[in-house]
């Protein structure tokens, strides 16, 4: 087994989005090949509904998946397909847009106002941009859960890990998405395959991901108050974790616990055409696509 060692580490940045949403985002807009077939990640997390509660109205997607994890509060969505409902705490929404769809997206906080969750947007190979769109909305009763004896739990949303499997199927680019939670003082390995580009979020508590192949005192750069620290510094809330090659991801949990995603999934390795909420392979592509949104055949009838 080999530790994957750390390539980057960051802090999310603020945005904003939507008709005026704030929220922090982790990557996105920059280099498509960094974390492929990733393409963007958002935390949209706050205690104060003036600065969520308009939301993402009506807004295209082609080309791309989105994949929205709530965990406190509510997101009320529709779709130009018909489609509508309400993700709660712990609910997760897998949206293939495909050959396009016109959605929205309102949040809405808990009883202390309180709204946090992430959206993911995931590439399409070529060969399925233009498949017909789709939704997964899966309850989080359904996700399943694995505790180790240690107190480490991990929920397991998209693919296998522990001996169980998430809810999600048919997605493109075999990714895997888990929710998890490393005990104070815990170290804790956790298998990826060699063949994924891999990521870590913190989003509660800190801990240290360790980079066996890097010596103590060798300095990485890390975005924080734009200094360099030693690479063995501890990751805290809203930090990015980029990982290399490797078959494990290791974590030294601080005295809090720690919170994080891992998420991971084979690169597509395919030429990006992108453009706000539409990705496509080339720059005819994604002209047509535009084109088509002005005259109103965006939409396909379904078949």
């Amino acid at each position: 087994m080999s530790i994957r060692p750390v390539k980057k580490t960051s802090h999310a940045i603020p945005t904003m989005e939507g008709a005026g949403v704030k929220l922090h985002r982790a990557f996105g807009f920059e280099d498509p090949s960094m974390l492929d077939p990733f393409l963007l990640f958002d935390d949209f997390r706050n205690e104060h509904p003036e600065d969520y509660a308009a939301g993402f109205p009506w807004h295209p997607h082609r080309g791309i998946e989105t994949i929205t994890y709530v965990l406190n509060g509510t997101v009320d969505h529709g779709d130009s397909l018909g489609n509508e409902g309400t993700l709660g705490a712990g609910d997760v929404q897998w949206m293939t847009a495909g050959s396009g769809i016109l959605h929205q997206e309102m949040p809405k906080g808990n009883e202390k106002g309180q709204m946090h969750g992430f959206q993911l947007w995931a590439n399409l190979p070529g060969s399925m941009k233009m498949t017909a769109p789709r939704y997964q909305d899966v309850e989080g009763k359904d996700i399943p859960e694995v505790i180790d004896d240690d107190g480490t739990r991990v929920k397991v949303i998209v693919g296998s890990f522990w001996g169980k499997t998430g809810p999600v199927d048919g997605i493109a680019a075999d990714p895997q998405y888990l929710d998890i939670f490393v005990p104070a003082g815990v170290q804790k390995s956790f298998k990826v395959d060699t063949y994924r580009h891999a990521f870590a979020y913190v989003f509660d508590g800190s801990g240290t991901f360790r980079d066996a192949s890097t010596p103590t005192g060798v300095l990485l750069e890390k975005e924080v108050m734009g200094e360099e620290v030693n690479i063995r510094d501890l990751s805290g809330d809203r930090t990015l974790v980029q990982f290399d090659t490797g078959d494990e991801v290791t974590v030294q949990a601080g005295e809090n616990g720690i919170c994080f995603l891992l998420i991971s999934g084979a690169p597509l390795e395919e030429p990006v055409a992108w453009h706000g909420p539409i990705v496509m392979n080339t720059q005819d592509e994604l002209m047509q696509a535009f084109k088509e949104l002005r005259n109103g055949t965006f939409i396909r009838p379904a078949h």
